[in-house]
């Protein structure tokens, strides 16, 4: 080759055994729409001031977070379960289609989670799975409670209180539980000893734990909302209401926000940072009888003495759907795949797909001895909880649940030295009640605010702006190149380039707003007037 020429590079892949190249070298592309899946928020953008240590700590995140998503899609790939949904023959529905014939033909292992457990002297009952799906609370009104491992069938404890059980709860593992008795707040062990009495939480009806908070809230009949730090046993925080009677309650798991249901019909939206709600939402002309988020944070279900079923947008806090009941449904659960399950008197239905195109027959159908007095859909098992006034009845619903699970966050099949290990290391991770709020992509942000007051702060206790831009001073040259009309000459340059960048940012904000303003009349044109018809 000759000299000052550069040797072309080939997209030729490395020779395979055979002797022939690879004809697709490199990792195969991934489409767009499997990365954007596993998006995590919006990429930051570096301004020109950008620079140091801070601007190479940004691009390494974002190269991290970049690298991590793409691994994501490509591994995705490499899911070995599906899920599915029951279906029907052309003349046959699948609400229809009875427990015992799906017990039949389904496998041995499938068949054992439809069960029914009579119970008939202490109902009806609350129920509540742990996060991996692997055991099961039952809580009986009379004071019956026990804990098994409802897959195997073993029992762990079973103990009768002596008195009223409003509700039951697990906490972050299925070796503590809290029972919410007739006057105060038991904690209780899986071998059924009681841990702790705390009465300060008293007339407490329902009870929802927040996993990653460490944080048991219970609403009271007295219309209080408690918060319990359960790795510390302290009080967060404790707020009146003054709505009432709170016997409606539900967790948005995306952000960690209480939403209670009131006999007005409205849905307060609470955290422990504020003495006053965050949202208030007029849902229903009645009052509210059940509600329910879905995991992702985005949809809400609630149901009223209206009759009505209604699902809303929290993003937007609007409603989206609308459906009548013969009679307003007493329990609701949304399950990991986006099912619901309403239930009405001794009848538990299961609807698909709710908040997309309007439903007018539900999925599946099934109808228990007692009236229904609590529902749940046990995590990453097609399986929904019922309890009531006669027991306990295990529903076999395909597709309810995730088929793949993170082994790290709740796994079905950890072992006890690995939920130690797990517990630890949440703890460590606990994530504090301060940063319980309405978008949790917001905590990551610089608060402008705030930082502009500081500033202000500093520049008058400095009495000058340490951010300002220094004024250019010509380095002083030899051989008469610093005369005064150079000086001046480098001056003006200097000055030309920040008018130039000033006139750059004028220009880039008056073509920002000229589309606004386009964008604008192009809506208003498509929105007649009954006056255009005079326009000439």
């Amino acid at each position: 080759m000759k000299g000052g020429q550069k040797k072309k590079k080939t997209l030729k892949g490395k020779k395979t055994l055979s002797g022939n190249s690879d004809p697709f070298p490199g990792p195969a592309p991934i489409p767009k729409e499997n990365i954007q899946k596993f998006e995590r928020g919006d990429a930051t953008k570096l301004s020109s001031e950008t620079r140091g240590k801070l601007k190479h700590t940004l691009l390494h995140s974002e190269s991290a977070s970049d690298l991590a998503k793409t691994q994501a899609a490509r591994f995705d790939l490499l899911l070995p379960e599906d899920a599915g949904f029951l279906e029907a023959d052309e003349d046959e529905e699948t609400c229809t289609i009875a427990q015992e014939d799906i017990a039949e033909a389904v496998d041995i292992t499938s068949a054992t989670k439809y069960f029914n457990l009579s119970l008939t002297q202490f109902g009806p009952y609350r129920l509540d799975y742990t996060r991996n799906g692997r055991h099961l609370l039952l809580g009986g009104r009379r004071g019956h409670v026990s804990c098994f491992d409802w897959q195997s069938k073993q029992l762990m404890c079973e103990i009768n209180v002596m008195e009223t059980v409003n509700d039951v709860r697990w906490l972050h593992t299925e070796t503590m539980f809290a029972v919410a008795q007739k006057k105060w707040l038991y904690i209780y062990d899986s071998s059924g000893i009681e841990l702790h009495c705390i009465r300060r939480f008293n007339d407490v009806l329902r009870m929802q734990f927040l996993p990653y908070h460490f944080l048991l809230a219970t609403a009271s009949s007295t219309g209080f909302l408690q918060y319990l730090d359960v790795s510390v046993g302290k009080e967060v925080a404790a707020t009146c209401t003054k709505a009432g009677r709170l016997d409606v309650m539900a967790q948005n798991p995306y952000n960690a926000i209480i939403h209670l249901g009131h006999p007005t019909g409205t849905v307060t939206m609470w955290s422990p940072n504020q003495r006053e709600p965050l949202v208030k939402m007029l849902c229903h002309r009645g009052g509210v009888r059940s509600l329910a988020v879905d995991k992702t944070g985005t949809y809400m279900v609630t149901s009223g003495l209206d009759r009505r079923l209604k699902v809303f947008d929290i993003r937007a806090f609007r409603p989206l759907q609308s459906y009548g009941l013969p009679a307003g449904a007493s329990c609701l659960s949304l399950s990991q795949r986006g099912l619901l399950s309403a239930s009405t008197g001794d009848t538990v239905q299961v609807y698909k797909d709710v908040w997309g195109t309007p439903v007018k027959k539900p999925y599946m159908a099934h109808r228990v001895h007692g009236s229904v007095w609590g529902v749940q859909f046990c995590p990453f098992e097609d399986v929904l909880g019922i309890g009531h006034s006669e027991g306990f009845t295990s529903m076999i619903v395909p597709g309810a649940g995730e088929p793949n699970f993170d082994g790290l966050d709740a796994n079905p099949y950890r072992t006890v030295k690995q939920r130690q290990e797990w517990e630890v290391k949440a703890l460590l991770e606990k994530i504090q009640p301060e940063l319980i709020c309405l978008e949790p992509a917001k905590l990551g942000e610089v608060d402008r605010a705030s930082w502009e007051q500081r500033h202000r702060e500093k520049v008058e206790r400095l009495g000058f702006d340490p951010l300002a831009k220094e004024k250019f001073t010509p380095r002083q040259k030899k051989k008469g190149r610093s005369s005064t009309g150079n000086i001046q000459k480098r001056k003006k340059q200097v000055a030309h380039e920040d008018q130039r960048e000033l006139m750059t940012k004028t220009v880039e904000e008056r073509l920002i707003k000229e589309k606004e303003m386009s964008q604008k009349k192009k809506t208003t044109q498509g929105q007649g007037s009954a006056l255009d018809r005079f326009n000439k």
